[in-house]
């Protein structure tokens, strides 16, 4: 929980370990904590109730690993953080996820989109089978690898910031157990409350083709109009099975 509890404007702190404070009926789970040495008691956010109740103590943001709390070393999803450097903006940001959607293709995996809410996009490809983080990970890492070696020009996959102007860091390093990425649906703690979003890949084309990044920005109004209208796509990442 990313909490801002006297808003945007405000201090704020990172909070892993569920309040004591939390309503009884609140479930957690138990996590282990190299760091600490001793587990950490993570918060079960899986209701309406649950989740009213993390943002009504400041928690603006909501970030989730992509394994359950059933099992820890398993992955449901590989997930890739496209972020630009200086120069950059998410349309050209969509441009790299587009490539990025074609070396899925060539490797026989889907992949679905969402925009982080901030600068960049986040590609998800559900695996939803028995892989570990110690196989979902290299795999990731050598999809990453392998793009910068095709577009030098445009792509980086290490994170030392002196190489990344003008280019999109492709960020493989979210595919680990201790990692957590902003989840879909939720807001981000800015002055102008963008969300991150689930988007159609016509759309990233139709910002490439425009070179619109305000395309690709979405407030909450604009997001509940949206599930009206075309439901969660996002929905599929949490079912479709994929052979790694």
């Amino acid at each position: 929980m990313h909490r801002y509890p006297e808003g945007v404007e405000g201090p704020r702190f990172w909070q892993k370990g569920c309040p004591e404070h939390r309503p009884q009926w609140l479930r957690t789970v138990p996590v282990w904590s190299a760091a600490k040495g001793a587990p950490i008691e993570f918060c079960v956010v899986d209701d309406v109730a649950g989740l009213l109740w993390a943002v009504n103590i400041g928690s603006l943001e909501l970030h989730t690993s992509l394994h359950t709390h059933a099992d820890l070393e398993r992955p449901t999803a590989l997930a890739f953080d496209l972020d630009p450097g200086e120069g950059v903006d998410v349309a050209g940001c969509a441009q790299v996820a587009l490539r990025l959607r074609e070396v899925l293709d060539g490797i026989g995996l889907r992949g679905w989109v969402k925009t982080s809410g901030s600068k960049g996009l986040q590609v998800y490809v559900p695996l939803n089978a028995d892989v570990t983080y110690a196989r979902a990970k290299p795999a990731a890492r050598a999809i990453a690898e392998a793009m910068e070696r095709r577009w030098p020009e445009r792509i980086v996959s290490r994170m030392a910031k002196a190489l990344r102007p003008g280019k999109v860091l492709i960020d493989w390093s979210q595919n680990t157990q201790h990692k957590s990425m902003v989840c879909a649906y939720s807001v981000r703690a800015k002055a102008r409350p963008t969300v991150s979003t689930p988007v159609l890949w016509e759309e990233l084309e139709a910002a490439v083709a425009t070179g619109d990044p305000a395309r690709l920005s979405f407030e909450m109004d604009d997001v509940l109009r949206r599930v009206g209208e075309r439901g969660d796509l996002f929905t599929d990442v949490l079912t479709t099975e994929q052979r790694l």
